[in-house]
């Protein structure tokens, strides 16, 4: 199922500004493989918000490069992380914005496995409808919190690196891109500029890190780039980017903004993990 993500926020939120009729957009997210109940819900918050002139209630402050202040990173220091079950190497670390490679998360047995399990589930990545199919043109899949010991195992493993609580990780998505598949410069943040962000944010409030998990070796392109610093990591199975965007003070970190380049050669499979501020309802049950 398609991910109610920033772009979509700011899809619903331009075309209610627009005055695009709600029936239009409902049926064009059902296009995109969204279900009835998620659609119609997200479109009534939308035209609600914009109604009632309600500013975002995130609680975070944009910030400008120079302004974000560091805090201690929330991942262990030294060269080799223990990560649940598993020693993971640090290959590369950047204090300032945080971002952090890692070699070894994910054996290749786990990576085909991961792999294997997506492909039957796999659609057409959505990040709004029509005019946006170009920001992120790959598939992808969705792997349920929890829906059995291997899931469970690796997201321990993944919550364990990040130092963050399990129940606060969104649902993994597993993405494939195939040659020219990319996704443009983007924050994975909650946009405070947009009255939609309140809709995805207010379960588990504000992304606070992003976790994305190299599945297999991409012959040529595919590179995780980091647009602001110049900054790029290749696609190596098992290799990991960890970058972190929100502090202790609930700023936001402008200098994450980060694209996964163009697949020029082969394809490109990872999986990502993004964790919350506080633990999502969809993880409690409720």
């Amino acid at each position: 199922m398609p991910d109610i993500n920033p772009a979509v926020e700011e899809w619903l939120t331009d075309h209610a500004n627009r005055g695009c009729n709600p029936q239009s957009m409902f049926e064009a997210m059902l296009k995109e493989g969204f279900e009835p109940g998620v659609a119609s819900g997200v479109i009534r918050a939308t035209f609600k918000g914009i109604q009632s002139n309600e500013p975002s209630s995130m609680g975070v402050e944009a910030t400008r490069p120079g302004e974000y202040q560091y805090d201690a990173c929330p991942v262990a220091a030294g060269n080799v992380v223990r990560a649940f079950d598993r020693d993971v190497t640090v290959s590369m670390r950047c204090e300032r914005p945080q971002i952090i490679a890692f070699d070894n998360v994910l054996s290749p047995e786990e990576c085909a496995e991961v792999i294997e399990r997506s492909r039957p589930r796999l659609k057409r990545s959505a990040t709004g409808a029509g005019a946006y199919n170009s920001i992120r043109t790959s598939d992808t899949a969705g792997l349920a919190p929890g829906e059995d010991a291997f899931i469970q195992r690796i997201e321990q493993r993944f919550a364990s690196l990040m130092n963050w609580p399990v129940e606060n990780g969104e649902t993994l998505q597993v993405q494939r891109y195939k040659v020219t598949g990319e996704y443009k410069p983007h924050h994975d943040y909650y946009s405070p500029q947009q009255r939609g962000a309140i809709i995805r944010g207010k379960d588990g409030g504000q992304r606070v890190a992003t976790l994305i998990v190299y599945l297999n070796d991409v012959p040529q392109g595919g590179t995780t780039q980091f647009p602001l610093l110049g900054l790029s990591v290749a696609a190596r199975q098992g290799r990991a980017v960890y970058f972190r965007y929100m502090n202790s003070l609930r700023q936001l970190d402008p200098l994450t903004l980060h694209a996964g380049a163009p697949v020029l050669a082969g394809e490109k499979w990872i999986v990502t993990k993004w964790v919350t501020e506080r633990p999502l309802e969809i993880r409690l049950g409720r």
